[in-house]
Parts: C-alpha cells; sequence; structure tokens
C-alpha cells in the first residue's frame, strides 16, 4: 500500500514538473519591448553625434555669415559661412612631402599642424603602395584667394570662374586644412583627369584612412555648389573622414545629419 501511494506521489510529482517546463516564458513580453536591430543601411545613415564647439559659431557682417571660431577643426567653410577677413592659422608648418614645385618654401606649401602631419602619413601610406603623391597647393591667404578669383573672371567671367573658385574667405585653403594634391603621371595639373590616375584612385579609397575627404565629389555639385574637383582634399580627423566616406556625403551633409552632444 505505501508503495503504491509512493508511486502515486512521485507520479504526481513528475507531472507538475513536467507541466512547468511546458508552460511557455513571457516571450511576447519581450519581445513588444526589445527595440529592433536596425539593418544595416539604418546603421550606414545614422548622424554623427559630435561636440556642439565643432558646428560653426556665426555673426552675420555686411550679410555675409562670418565664422566665429575658425580654428575649429570641423570648420564648415563653404559659399554660405566665410572666414574672418583677417584670419590667418596661427600653427601653420610645411609638411615634409613631395610638392609639384620642389623645395620653394612659399604660402601655398603650408597647412595646420594636426592636418600636415596626416599628410605625411598619407603620402608615406600612398608610397608604400607604390603611389607617389605631389601636394600642390595648401594655405591661402584671404589677399590670395582676391588675386585668384580676379584671374579667373578676366580669363572668362567672375560667374564661370566661381563654379570652381571660391570668394575670398569662402575658401577651405585659407582655413589651412586643405591640400590639392597630383601626380608626375598627371604631369602636376588640378584636373579632371587626375580621377583616372592610379594615384587619384587610390586616394579616393584610401583619403579617409587619414583623416581627409575628398571634399567636392562627382554628383554632389548641387550641394556643394562646387564643380567635382578630384584634387581638392580636406582633413576633417579620422572619425568624421570615416563617416562620411561610409555613408557617401559632402561635408555639407555630415552637419546636416550631426547632433550636436548634450
Amino acid at each position: 500500500m505505501k508503495k503504491t501511494a509512493l508511486t502515486l506521489a512521485a507520479a504526481i510529482l513528475l507531472a507538475g514538473c513536467a507541466a512547468a517546463e511546458e508552460k511557455p516564458e513571457n516571450k511576447t513580453e519581450q519581445t513588444e519591448t526589445t527595440a529592433p536591430a536596425k539593418t544595416p543601411a539604418e546603421e550606414k545613415t545614422a548622424g554623427p553625434v559630435i561636440s556642439a564647439s565643432y558646428f560653426n559659431q556665426l555673426k552675420e557682417v555686411d550679410g555675409v555669415q562670418v565664422i566665429q571660431n575658425p580654428e575649429n577643426p570641423l570648420v564648415l567653410v563653404n559659399k554660405e559661412f566665410a572666414l574672418p577677413s583677417d584670419y590667418t592659422p596661427p600653427d601653420l608648418v610645411r609638411p615634409k612631402v613631395k610638392y609639384s614645385f620642389g623645395d620653394q618654401d612659399i604660402e601655398k606649401s603650408y597647412m595646420r599642424k594636426e592636418a600636415a602631419a596626416a599628410l605625411e602619413k598619407m603620402f608615406q601610406g600612398a608610397e608604400g603602395d607604390g603611389q607617389y603623391l605631389f601636394a600642390v597647393s595648401g594655405y591661402r591667404s584671404y589677399s590670395r584667394q582676391q588675386e585668384i578669383l580676379a584671374a579667373g573672371a578676366a580669363a572668362s567671367s567672375e560667374e564661370e570662374a566661381l563654379k570652381s573658385i571660391a570668394p575670398p574667405g569662402m575658401s577651405e585653403h585659407q582655413s589651412g586644412l586643405a591640400m590639392d594634391i597630383s601626380s608626375e603621371s598627371n604631369g602636376f595639373e588640378l584636373n579632371q583627369a587626375f580621377e583616372a590616375t592610379e594615384e587619384g584612385k587610390w586616394l579616393k579609397e584610401h583619403a579617409h584612412e587619414y583623416g581627409f575627404i575628398l571634399r567636392y565629389p562627382k554628383g554632389k555639385e548641387d550641394i556643394t555648389r562646387y564643380i567635382y574637383e578630384p584634387w581638392h582634399f580636406r582633413y576633417v580627423g579620422q572619425e568624421a573622414a570615416a563617416v562620411i566616406y561610409e555613408n557617401d556625403w559632402t561635408f555639407e551633409d555630415y552637419f546636416e545629419q550631426a547632433k550636436p552632444a548634450e
């Protein structure tokens, strides 16, 4: 009798355990409260969060939006935002790279210190891959930009010149963060033919690894308001350059998508 009672009790206990195992967990509730994973496309287009100090601080002067924090390494200089006419970067140095004009120590051979160091690494990286780059034009003063625009307008018209030449104060070259680059294979010229050279292809693919972006890309002329310039590279730092490259953005797009950190 005792054996039968024990067997019955064991059966009931086992049945209870089985029922407990079969009882479904509250998976529905977990699914409803867990955010769905982002798709690769959503991850790619997610806007960056950056310090508010990296956004332009502006003051309107004679109808022009003038940048008040020009030493910001992510300063956005274009046909909407201008650098002060008297601005000269305080930390200009001459990168130790090859120049199309040789060893001349002239204005356009200079860049800001951080950008210059990155340019040196990029040229070394290119050489390691068998590509030999030459710096053509870096820093450019406000007055020099005036001369270049005047010459361009005289050669054609001011309207035509402004498609590829920035108005004074609105040139990235004045920031000390941009460099025009060419190659011996392209006759050291700054033209769209540079796109087809091995050096031009290397830059397009690898510049972001060193913190540079192709500033005026093909097909984005309506955004940048300049013609395609496969020779013009702008230093923005590796983090921003990677985001811009991966999303196929212009620098304007980057700030359109960016949100200031709280």
